[in-house]
């Protein structure tokens, strides 16, 4: 392996256990099961379908690349305004989700139904 498979192996190992862990949270707190947290690609339309309470579009543009990175963002900020939070929180969970999830996840937030 060289260094770039290496690094990518290793910020994996690190952010990927941070999101699930928050995953694990905020889904049920959405109403959502748990469970879908380890399910690839079935996560990710739990969160922007279930949980942001955006259209399948969304979670279509997730997997585009470039629009994905716009898609991710906006996604992200919807799901903290569910949850009482700001745009910038939306920003955080885009960008270092990993600290952001376990924080809205284990946090007392509750979840808002109302349409964001």
């Amino acid at each position: 392996m060289d260094d770039l498979e290496w690094y990518l192996l290793a910020w994996a190992a690190i952010t990927l256990p941070g999101v699930l862990l928050g995953w694990l949270r905020v889904f049920p707190k959405a109403g959502r099961p748990a469970w879908a947290a380890f399910v690839p690609v079935y996560n990710v339309y739990v969160l922007v379908v279930g949980v942001a309470r955006l259209s399948t579009l969304w979670c279509v543009l997730i997997f585009v690349p470039v629009v994905q990175i716009i898609a991710a963002i906006l996604v992200n900020v919807e799901v903290a305004k569910r949850f009482g939070r700001s745009e910038a929180f939306g920003l955080g969970l885009s960008l270092l989700g990993f600290v952001f999830y376990p924080i809205l996840g284990y946090s007392s937030d509750q979840y808002e139904e109302g349409t964001g």
